[in-house]
């Protein structure tokens, strides 16, 4: 009853699994496997492993490998062609299988990656094909923002702007944090325009994007015959060379990403997909997260990359620039949408102060854009605002109200334990790490804020 049951979970099961005794036989082969190697069962089931795929040998064939030696091999990249000559990708992971104090054959779990490896070169190949002008025009199209283009006089950005420039002129790694809508990739090409890398290419990559395996061909490159109809190309690395590689939101690369990630940033040398030979760039890396990055990277990549550390203050901290923002945007919005809007009402940016903006400076031209299609002269008047930005004219709103009750029960948790911060976590019912991220945030310095 267990045998049969396991039959028909194995033949149910969405991964391919192959399984072989020690003879190299297949004894099981399910159909996921089959719809994957583009064959039929009947093609594998009863037959030695290499005579469903010539293309292998006993030493290239991971089923064999560990049918041979017991040792389990985890995560491994293979690359066949099935007896129809259709060649195929997969990542295996594969394991002994042992019974009564004996080894007696091995067991495959394999994922297609070709389809995913094939939308990696295409995207390179766009990639190329965008490189294909002089460096330093293309760094111009690439990185069009200068720190001119920052609005805004508050102390906070002024002294981020400062700091920005300065780091400019050296090739230490950047980290520039803060909310999103903020400006974190604009902030970015200021610094690559300001420095002595800007006349050589600016390369920005999401790293939220794309699936890991995808996201690693596209920073490393790929070498001819990863699969069929593939050539050698080089990754954002190499395309990047000499100049700025921005990695933003940084902290959705998968861990194992990650770990390569540091490699090169360590040594400057990569190797690219598929390949050995070992290729030397010269890279000034940024990257950006939206929220902190203790927490979200490996503890070895963070402090990595936080040697010079940006933060861009949320527009509810800067509301003293919200009129000059207001101004900029109207000029911008004018010259685009053909209208000719003269400014804001006084009642209207008293809103437009008082409001939370959890999407900040994005969320800010959106709004003026929004009212700019139905509004052609004049100024903009407090009617002309979204009903939720004149629901909270006074500037109370739930966000707000929220993050003043939250601060006061953190407040008080810690005056109860003395500082205690394992303690006030088990008062506030919630994990230590989490209470330490929001006390960061408050700016708590030891037994005060600072």
């Amino acid at each position: 009853m267990e045998s049969a049951l396991l039959q028909v979970v194995l033949s149910h099961s969405n991964e391919g699994i192959h399984m072989i005794d020690t003879e190299g036989i297949t004894r099981f082969y399910n159909e996921a496997a089959a719809v994957m190697d583009g064959l039929d069962s009947r093609d594998v089931l009863n037959k030695h492993v290499l005579q469903a795929f010539p293309s292998l040998n006993r030493d290239t064939s991971t089923l064999l490998q560990v049918s041979r030696t017991g040792k389990p091999i985890i995560d491994q990249q293979q690359i066949y062609t099935n007896i129809k000559g259709q060649e195929i990708i997969t990542i295996n992971t594969t394991l002994p299988v042992f019974g009564q104090g004996r080894l007696l054959g091995a067991v495959e779990v394999a994922r297609d990656i070709s389809r995913v490896r094939k939308l990696a070169e295409q995207v390179l190949d766009l990639r190329r094909k965008l490189d294909v002008s002089p460096p330093p025009d293309r760094a111009r199209q690439a990185a069009k923002y200068t720190f001119d283009d920052i609005i805004g006089t508050s102390p906070d950005l002024e002294k981020v702007l400062t700091q920005a420039s300065l780091a400019a002129h050296t090739d230490s790694p950047v980290l520039v944090t803060g909310e999103t809508g903020t400006g974190k990739e604009l902030l970015v090409q200021a610094i690559h325009n300001a420095s002595l890398r800007h006349g050589s290419p600016f390369v920005a990559q999401n790293c939220a994007a794309l699936p890991e395996s995808l996201l690693e061909a596209i920073l490393f490159g790929s070498t001819k015959g990863s699969f069929t109809g593939a050539q050698d190309r080089p990754g954002l690395f190499e395309l990047a060379h000499g100049g700025t590689l921005f990695l933003d939101e940084l902290n959705a690369m998968p861990l194992q990403l990650q770990a390569k990630l540091l490699r090169v940033l360590e040594t400057g040398v990569l190797r690219r997909l598929g390949g050995s030979s070992r290729r030397h760039v010269d890279v000034r890396i940024i990257t950006a997260m939206s929220e902190d990055p203790l927490g979200a990277l490996r503890p070895d990549l963070y402090f990595r990359i936080n040697v010079v550390r940006l933060t861009l203050p949320p527009l509810r901290e800067r509301q003293g620039d919200i009129p000059l923002l207001c101004q900029h945007f109207l000029q911008r919005f004018n010259a685009k949408l053909g209208t000719r809007v003269t400014g804001i009402a006084p009642e209207a940016i008293q809103v437009l102060r008082t409001w939370s903006w959890p999407g900040n400076v994005r969320e800010l031209a959106n709004l003026l854009e929004g009212i700019l299609n139905f509004r052609s002269t004049g100024q903009i008047t407090w009617e002309d605002l979204p009903e939720e930005y004149r629901e909270n004219p006074d500037g109370k709103n739930l966000r707000r109200e929220l993050a003043r009750v939250e601060k006061q029960m953190i407040e008080s948790a810690l005056r109860e334990t003395r500082g205690n911060i394992s303690r006030a976590a088990q008062l506030l019912a919630i994990p230590r790490p989490t209470l330490q991220r929001k006390l960061a945030k408050l700016g708590w310095h030891g037994n005060c804020y600072k």
